[in-house]
C-alpha cells in the first residue's frame, strides 16, 4: 500500500498531451489524492462524428487510470478498430480515429454533456468510472478551440492541423479564443494552492491555452508560493510531438532555456534535462538539472518526487 507525505503540499498541475499525463501519473503516485488537481488543456476538444473529443483530457484520464496505450501515446491498451473501419468503407470521416474502447468514452461523454452537464462534472464521474482518485478538471466548461495559422495565411483547427496534416504546415502563430473563463472548480483548486506545477507539455499549444482562460494566469502570478515549470525541449528536441519544430518555426530557438524565458516572471522554478548542460539563470530563476525522460513508472515516480522536493525547497 502507498503511504503518501502528510506535509505534502497541494498541487496543482497543468497538464496537456503525453508529457503532462506522463507527469500527473508521477505525483498521483506521490501526493495524496486531495492534494493533487490536475487542470488540462481543452483547446484541442472539437466535434468529430457527432461526438465532443477531448483528447488531453483522455490521455489524462487513461494514463492516470493505467489504461493508456504507450505505445501511441494517444487512446487505449488493447483497442481494437471495428467501428472506425466501418466508418471509413461507408466512406465517413476517419483521418481522426477513435477505438472501440474511446468510442465508449466519447459516447458516454456526449450522452451527459447532451443531458445538460457541465464538461467538469461529465469528467469527474469519468474519473468515478476510472477509479481515479486525485481531482481532474478541464480548463474551461466553455469550448476554447486553439488555431493554427500557418506560413500559407491558412488558420486550421488544431486538430485537422496535427492529425489530418501531421503537424506539417510550417507554423506562423497559435491563435486562443478570447473571453473564456475557467471553470469555478479550476478557480477553486488555484485558490488554494501552494503549488503549480507546469508540466513537460507543449508551452504553445497544450499550457498557453490553459493560461489565456480568465483569470488563471493572474491567479497563478498572485496565489501559489512557488510556481515550478518543467522543460518539454531536451537537447533541442520535443520528446513528442511538435514543440520543437513550432519554436524554430516561430523564430525561437527549440531548447530548454527557450522555454523558461517563454514562461519568463510567471515561474519561479525551472527544471531541465540534465543533456542540456550549462544552462544558465536568468533574473534569478531557480535551476534543477534532473533525468525528465518518463519511460516507465518508477521514472515518473523518481522525477515527480524530484520535482516535489524542488518545489518545497523554493516554499522554503
Amino acid at each position: 500500500m502507498t503511504t503518501f507525505d502528510s506535509s505534502a503540499p497541494r498541487v496543482v498541475c497543468l497538464a496537456g498531451g503525453v508529457g503532462g499525463a506522463k507527469l500527473a501519473d508521477g505525483l498521483a503516485r506521490v501526493l495524496p489524492p486531495s492534494n493533487l488537481t490536475v487542470i488540462v488543456n481543452t483547446g484541442d476538444d472539437f466535434r468529430h462524428l457527432g461526438l465532443t473529443i477531448c483528447p488531453d483530457l483522455d490521455t489524462v484520464l487513461y494514463t492516470l487510470a493505467g489504461v493508456a496505450n504507450d505505445e501511441t501515446g494517444w487512446g487505449r491498451a488493447g483497442e481494437s478498430w471495428r467501428a472506425m473501419s466501418e466508418v471509413g468503407r461507408l466512406k465517413g470521416p476517419d483521418w481522426f480515429s477513435l477505438g472501440d474502447l474511446d468510442l465508449a468514452t466519447h459516447l458516454t461523454r456526449a450522452h451527459w454533456l447532451d443531458a445538460g452537464e457541465t464538461l467538469t462534472a461529465v469528467t469527474s464521474r469519468l474519473c468515478e468510472g476510472f477509479g481515479i482518485a486525485p481531482a481532474v478538471l478541464p480548463m474551461s466548461d466553455q469550448p476554447a478551440p486553439t488555431l493554427i495559422e500557418t506560413d500559407t495565411g491558412d488558420i486550421l483547427p488544431f486538430q485537422v492541423w496535427f492529425v489530418r496534416e501531421r503537424w506539417q504546415p510550417p507554423v506562423r502563430r497559435v491563435i486562443l479564443p478570447e473571453d473564456v473563463r475557467a471553470s469555478a472548480a479550476a478557480v477553486r483548486a488555484l485558490e488554494t494552492a501552494d503549488v503549480v506545477i507546469i508540466a513537460p507539455s507543449n508551452p504553445f499549444v497544450s499550457i498557453d491555452p490553459i493560461l489565456n482562460v480568465y483569470p488563471i494566469r493572474a491567479m497563478i502570478e498572485d496565489v501559489p508560493r512557488a510556481v515550478v515549470a518543467v522543460s518539454p525541449i531536451v537537447a533541442g528536441r520535443a520528446i513528442k510531438g511538435p514543440a520543437a519544430k513550432m519554436m524554430a518555426e516561430m523564430g525561437l530557438e527549440p531548447s530548454a532555456a527557450a522555454v523558461a524565458r517563454t514562461y519568463g516572471h510567471l515561474i519561479d522554478g525551472f527544471i531541465y534535462d540534465c543533456r542540456d548542460e550549462g544552462m544558465a539563470a536568468e533574473d534569478g530563476l531557480a535551476l534543477l538539472c534532473a533525468d525528465t525522460m518518463m519511460t516507465g513508472a518508477a521514472e515518473r515516480e523518481r522525477l515527480a518526487r524530484e520535482v516535489i522536493a524542488f518545489a518545497q525547497e523554493l516554499l522554503a
